[in-house]
C-alpha cells in the first residue's frame, strides 16, 4: 500500500495534473497547476473556470487571467515565504489556491483558511492596498485553527478596556475598515474591533508585514506580546 502511494504522489508532482486529480487532492473543481516547486513547498492552483464549493454550495469563485495570476503569484509567493517549510507544516498549511470575486453566501471575501484541507483560497482581486497585509491575516486564521488552545479568547479580552465589546461575528456589524489607525488606542485596524479572532488576526498580519506603530499604546504592546508568545510555543525558530 505505502509503494502505491509513493507512485502516486510522484505522478501528481511530475506530470501533468487533470482538474479532477487536484479535485480528489483539495475538493476544489475547476482548479489547474500554477507552481508547485518552491522553496517552502507550498503548491499553487488557479481557478481555470468558476467553482462553487461547501457543505451548501455558498462558496463561490471566479477564474481570472493569465496576466493577473502571473501580477499575483509573485505578490502572494513573496510574502509566503516568509514562513518556513517546517512552520507551514506545523500550522497545516500546503496549498493555495488563487481566484477572483471569492464570496461566502453573497458576502466578499478575501481569503477562506480551511485547516484541515490544508489550503488557504485568496481573492487576488481584493483591495489593493491592503492585500500583502489580509495574506497574512488568512494565514493567521490557519494557524488559529489549529491552535484554538493556544489563542483563548477569554484572555485576549481582557486586554481591551472594560466597557469594550466585540460583536457576535465578523458579518454581525459594520466594522470593516481595514487602513491602520494613526492612533491605535488598542485596535490597529476598525476590523480589529469585530471579533477577538479578527483582532488578533489584525496583530498578527501588522506584525510580519512590519506596518505598525505602538510606542505608546498599552493595549497593543500587550496583544502583540501576546502572539508572538503563542507563535513561539508553535515554532520557537519562528522570526517576525
Amino acid at each position: 500500500m505505502r509503494i502505491i502511494k509513493v507512485i502516486f504522489i510522484l505522478l501528481f508532482f511530475i506530470t501533468p495534473v487533470k482538474s479532477n486529480t487536484i479535485y480528489n487532492l483539495i475538493k476544489i473543481p475547476n482548479l489547474e497547476i500554477f507552481e508547485l516547486k518552491t522553496s517552502n513547498k507550498l503548491k499553487y492552483f488557479y481557478a481555470e473556470r468558476p467553482f462553487t464549493i461547501g457543505i451548501q454550495n455558498n462558496i463561490e469563485c471566479t477564474n481570472s487571467d493569465k496576466q493577473t495570476y502571473d501580477k499575483k503569484y509573485k505578490v502572494i509567493s513573496d510574502n509566503l515565504d516568509k514562513y518556513s517549510r517546517n512552520f507551514l507544516r506545523k500550522i497545516n498549511l500546503k496549498y493555495v489556491v488563487m481566484c477572483e470575486s471569492l464570496s461566502i453566501s453573497g458576502i466578499n471575501t478575501a481569503g477562506i483558511p480551511d485547516h484541515l484541507m490544508k489550503t488557504l483560497i485568496l481573492d487576488i482581486k481584493f483591495d489593493e492596498d491592503h492585500f500583502e497585509r489580509v495574506i497574512h491575516h488568512e494565514v493567521f486564521h490557519i494557524i488559529n485553527d489549529g491552535f484554538k488552545y493556544l489563542f483563548n479568547e477569554t484572555e485576549w479580552k481582557k486586554f481591551n478596556k472594560t466597557n469594550f465589546k466585540y460583536a457576535k461575528c465578523s458579518t454581525c456589524t459594520d466594522k470593516l475598515g481595514l487602513d491602520t489607525y494613526e492612533k491605535t488606542d488598542g485596535f490597529f485596524t476598525e476590523y480589529s474591533k469585530s471579533t477577538a479572532s479578527e483582532d488578533m488576526a489584525e496583530v498578527f498580519s501588522h506584525l510580519i508585514t512590519d506596518k505598525y506603530k505602538n510606542e505608546n499604546d498599552i493595549i497593543i504592546k500587550n496583544k502583540i506580546k501576546f502572539i508572538k508568545d503563542k507563535i513561539k510555543i508553535i515554532d520557537k525558530d519562528f522570526i517576525f
